[in-house]
This record gives structure tokens, sequence and C-alpha cells, in this order.
């Protein structure tokens, strides 16, 4: 399972390299857009994903319907463990832009990644369930 976390990741990391060059932009956010894109690439590459998360949601405040950039926002809270968040970061960014390839690739992988993840919605405890020795409902443990 580990194994296979790290494999989507290092998938989406491959992915920042090639999502690395900005859209273009009216001239007045160009700048700041990109350095933010760029540095938050730079930042995922170390392994600092709050770094880059934080980035790449300020680039986005400028391009809130870029695609590549909704793509890095989802690979960095994949990289957090945050798997809602992906989701959703994901979906965002198919609405923007459906056609983008590594978009569609990375959200298959990780749909795939999270259909596998994702617990089964615990059931309800029976009436016919033994109480643990102290009472409480847990069981008790050395520690």
């Amino acid at each position: 399972m580990r194994q296979r976390l790290r494999a989507i990741i290092f998938g989406g990391a491959i992915a920042f390299a090639a999502l690395g060059s900005p859209a273009p932009a009216p001239a007045a956010q160009q700048p700041q857009a990109g350095s933010q894109i760029e540095f938050g690439v730079d930042m995922a590459r170390r392994g600092l994903w709050n770094e880059a998360l934080f980035r790449f949601e300020r680039a986005l405040a400028e391009r809130p319907s870029d695609a590549r950039i909704l793509n890095n926002i989802a690979v960095s809270y994949e990289a957090l463990g945050l798997f809602e968040e992906a989701l959703e970061a994901y979906r965002k960014g198919i609405e923007a832009g459906a056609a983008n390839r590594e978009l569609r690739s990375n959200y298959s992988r990780f749909l795939e990644f999270y259909q596998s993840f994702k617990p089964a919605e615990e059931e309800p405890a029976t009436a016919t369930e033994e109480p643990s020795r102290d009472g409480t409902g847990e069981e008790a443990r050395d520690g």
C-alpha cells in the first residue's frame, strides 16, 4: 500500500517537471503566477509539500481556472495525505481543462489508488459483541 502511494506521489512529482512552465497569461499576472509556480515546483522536488501547496494556491488566486495549477495542488494534497482535498482539486481541474493530458493521467491514477484506499464505512457495534475487560468498550493495550 505504501509503495503504491509512493509511486503515485513520484508520478505526480514527475508531472511537476512537465508542468513547470506556466500557461500564457496577461502580462501583469505572468511574472507573479509564474514565479509562484516555479518556486512551488522546486519545493515539491525537495519534499516540502506544505510550502509547495502554499505557492500553488497563490498562483491559483491569479489564475483560478488553470488546470495545470489545480493538478499541482491535487498532487500536493496527495503527498500530504489529504486525499479528499486532492479529489476535489482534481475534479476542479478536470472541469477547468479536461483536455490536459497530465491532469487526466494523474486523476486516473489517483482514483485507482483512492478507491482501494478509502476505508469501508464502519458498521455500528452490535449488542452481541463482548465488552472489553475494563468496561469501556475498548481493548486494553500495553504501552
